[in-house]
């Protein structure tokens, strides 16, 4: 009698996938690769892009090491609002003006490839000027409450102490008046006695709610610092939320202190 040899495998039934090849799965994989790769810059280009705040200007609305989700569709968009900066147009497609009280992330003027975040404080048409330490917008005195002591620390972790204080700017475009904490250093020098600016068509006027250090458009010479007007073609977007925050004080590799470095009571923050 014939032997039978069985073979190694047993035939495959009717409805069952043969297994893939290897070129199927690299195939696969790269059409997964390339699909999240559209996504991911579709989200950062026209949606969400994330900032990571470098230093104490914002303070305590914004501390150093918070991250945030800028929403790039607030103001419409301008070539500084996508990647790489294209030179594709001139001026904001869908262009909104930005409400005071907004926390905005934008281009520097004096140099378009750094980003810079501050509070939009005045608008096309604005009076406003700082005397005595004081916010004047069209000949208003900004109210100041809850005047309480502050300690900020700031990029290099060095302490500073001054006192904060829940200010309310008038509200803009039909939208109510925003509240939001400064804090105040000290009631000298420059940025607290200045002339009055009046905002011309098509810029802003921004200031830090770190009053007493933030380098913004209360400097409005020929510095390398100094801010002045800002475009509002150089508008990113509109910080809406702190996702993640940390801060860093052990070295980086130090990955033990990781968990205890994470301020856990400001992830998920709306930024206001």
């Amino acid at each position: 009698m014939q032997d039978m040899i069985k073979p190694e495998h047993p035939p495959l039934e009717a409805g069952v996938d043969r297994p893939a090849s290897t070129g199927q799965v690299i195939l696969e994989y790269a059409r997964t690769i390339i699909t999240v790769a559209i996504v991911v810059t579709f989200v950062r280009t026209f949606l969400f892009e994330s900032f990571v705040i470098p230093s104490g200007s914002m303070i305590p609305s914004l501390q150093v090491g918070d991250y945030i989700w800028v929403s790039k569709y607030s103001y419409g968009y301008s070539k500084y609002a996508l990647p790489f900066s294209p030179n594709l147009f001139e001026g904001r497609i869908w262009g909104s003006e930005p409400h005071r009280g907004d926390v905005a992330v934008f281009r520097f003027t004096k140099d378009t490839s750094i980003d810079y975040v501050k509070r939009v404080v005045g608008l096309p048409g604005d009076r406003i000027r700082v005397t005595q330490g004081h916010l004047f917008l069209n000949g208003e005195q900004v109210p100041c409450v809850d005047v309480h002591p502050y300690t900020a620390i700031d990029e290099s972790h060095v302490a500073m102490e001054g006192e904060a204080c829940q200010e309310t700017l008038p509200g803009s475009g039909g939208h109510a008046p925003v509240q939001h904490a400064i804090l105040k250093l000290m009631d000298d020098g420059q940025q607290n006695n200045t002339p009055e600016y009046v905002v011309p068509p098509g810029y802003f006027f921004a200031m830090g709610d770190n009053r007493d250090d933030s380098a913004d458009s209360r400097f409005m010479g020929d510095g390398p610092k100094d801010l002045g007007f800002v475009p509002q073609q150089n508008l990113v977007g509109k910080a809406q939320i702190v996702f993640f925050s940390t801060d860093a004080t052990a070295p980086f590799w130090q990955f033990w202190h990781w968990p205890a470095e994470i301020r856990w009571g400001r992830l998920f923050r709306g930024v206001s």
